[in-house]
């Protein structure tokens, strides 16, 4: 009896919010147009260094291959993650109410939560195609046919989208006792925390969703580096100084945006509050608003033929 009239009185202080409250921003005063303006110059140039890449990629046939198409896959998604995040926070940042309603507060789920798992998976195929040059390099052509890279990216793009909408699709319809996100962006996490009854559904669709992303896709790329290590260990100098130079940006990347991610789940599953609130602003948002340049930097630097082609597009344009 005592159990059905608390629950009746959750429903009845629950409700359908048709917006939210970030609470983690703070008031800056006049440093906000600071913060503005260094955001938005680090928006233009992730939007510049990817679509340049993306570019040279496109319009070179000697880059025409599974590497750097998976490469040009990896850009995309950045611009994609850097679009759906810099023009909400720029709003945001010069706003004195940071609320957000709830149709875009999920459309932002959905495009934080596809980056992050398209960039898991991007980063599994190309630790797989590295695999496949180094350890069968004679038999790499036709185990990487076009189709079978078309196939792959498909499914790079196409498994996160499912996955993510399936999990808003259960977020979406809970009944709430509150609509305050303790966070500058809308994560889907907090939204299922200000939940008033069973969240079971979203809890067990959760372990799973991790372990198919997470636990499959890191799996993946430890089995194919302690191949290629094997084989590098054993193999010629020349074998180890191609798998460096292939290699190297690669595993960069993979640590850099893992590191991010990592810090960004610590931080929404335990307490933080010893940590000043800049600094937690800060490393929340490094693998969203950091990786999308640091990737087309990282690579363009990192790859000779990419660096050769990008510098030779730039000077001739001069």
């Amino acid at each position: 009896m005592i159990v059905l009239q608390a629950k009746r009185r959750i429903m009845i202080n629950s409700t359908q919010f048709s917006y939210f409250t970030l609470n983690a921003y703070i008031d800056s005063g006049h440093l906000k147009y600071l913060f503005f303006v260094i955001l938005i110059s680090l928006y233009i140039l992730t939007v510049c260094a990817n679509v340049l890449l993306i570019v040279v990629i496109c319009m070179n046939r000697s880059l025409h291959e599974p590497m750097y198409l998976f490469l040009c896959s990896l850009f995309v998604n950045e611009l994609y993650g850097s679009t759906g995040l810099f023009p909400f926070l720029l709003v945001q940042i010069l706003s004195d109410i940071h609320t957000v309603s709830a149709f875009f507060c999920f459309l932002q789920i959905f495009f934080v939560y596809s980056y992050a798992n398209v960039q898991f998976c991007n980063l599994a195929i190309m630790s797989y195609d590295r695999y496949l040059a180094i350890c069968f390099p004679l038999q790499y052509n036709t185990r990487m046919t076009s189709k079978k890279v078309a196939m792959l990216i498909a499914i790079t793009w196409l498994f996160p989208f499912i996955e993510v909408a399936v999990m808003i699709s259960l977020s979406a319809p809970l009944q709430l006792c509150g609509n305050i996100i303790n966070k500058v962006y809308c994560d889907n996490y907090s939204v299922v925390k200000l939940a008033c009854y069973d969240t079971t559904a979203n809890n067990i669709y959760g372990i799973i969703y991790t372990i198919l992303i997470i636990v499959g896709v890191v799996t993946l790329i430890l089995y194919t580096y302690i191949r290629i290590l094997k084989v590098c260990f054993s193999g010629s100098k020349q074998t180890r100084q191609k798998a460096v130079s292939t290699c190297t940006p690669h595993l960069i990347s993979l640590l850099n945006f893992s590191c991010g991610c990592f810090f960004e789940i610590m931080q929404s599953r335990f307490d933080m509050s010893s940590i000043p609130n800049m600094l937690r602003i800060f490393l929340s948002l490094y693998f969203l608003t950091c990786q999308p340049l640091f990737n087309p930097v990282l690579y363009g630097l990192k790859m000779s033929k990419i660096h050769r082609l990008c510098k030779s597009l730039v000077f001739s344009k001069m």
